[in-house]
């Protein structure tokens, strides 16, 4: 839960694989602490350039359509920066390269914490899912060691150090964020990815399910669960 001992971050990044990850996992938590003056950053590996069954589209269209669509996302959670690292949906890689860009990504936007997809998740079957999570936990690492990457602080970059990471679609969580206050914007959030909504009341009605079961153990009406992990 958001405990009374809850320090809020300053800024936040969420580093993620597809336009509308983050929204279905953790944007009630982040609408919640924007309102309460938290910086929110987004980070896209990929532009979800292959997620359709129209066979008409072309990936570069539906690339700038999901891009405007999680930045209209953003907005209604309150997100203030967005990163498009466009790599190519479903051929994205763990790799040195990639983890640069995060880390500098990192680097740059400076947030205290960072949200990202949970790599060690069972049965988590989209392989940029995994990637987003490793890359973006792999870049945390790196951003606050002055030796990895050096040559990105010899362009007025420093070091930077996250304190803490939280994973969300994860099957093993520790920590629960009442989202009873924000579930709403939670759903027009994800709502605003029209090109993937097929049925918005359907979908409406699963998020309400869904948020409803995380919150039922500690008597909330809707909650998202992560998996915290503190860095030293």
């Amino acid at each position: 839960m958001l405990p009374d001992t809850f320090k809020l971050p300053r800024r936040a990044m969420a580093i993620f694989a597809h336009p509308d990850d983050v929204d279905f996992g953790a944007s009630g938590t982040l609408a919640a602490w924007a309102d309460r003056g938290v910086h929110i950053t987004y980070c896209l590996v990929t532009s979800g350039q292959k997620g359709t069954h129209d066979a008409t589209m072309s990936a570069t269209k539906l690339a700038r359509i999901r891009e405007r669509e999680q930045m209209a996302a953003g907005a209604v959670v309150g997100a203030k920066e967005f990163v498009f690292l466009r790599r190519q949906d479903g051929e994205t890689e763990v790799s040195m390269r990639l983890r640069g860009e995060v880390c500098k990504a990192i680097r740059i936007h400076r947030p205290d914490v960072v949200l990202t997809q949970d790599p060690w998740r069972a049965y988590q079957l989209h392989p940029d899912h995994r990637v987003a999570g490793w890359s973006g936990l792999d870049g945390v690492i790196a951003a606050r060691d002055h030796l990895f990457f050096p040559e990105q602080l010899k362009r007025g970059l420093t070091q930077h150090r996250v304190t803490r990471v939280y994973l969300f679609g994860t099957s093993d969580p520790n920590i629960w964020f009442d989202i009873t206050g924000t579930l709403d914007r939670k759903i027009k959030a994800i709502s605003s990815h029209t090109s993937q909504v097929a049925d918005p009341v359907r979908l409406a009605e699963r998020m309400r399910a869904f948020a409803a079961s995380n919150g039922r153990v500690w008597g909330l009406e809707a909650a998202e669960a992560f998996r915290a992990i503190e860095l030293a």
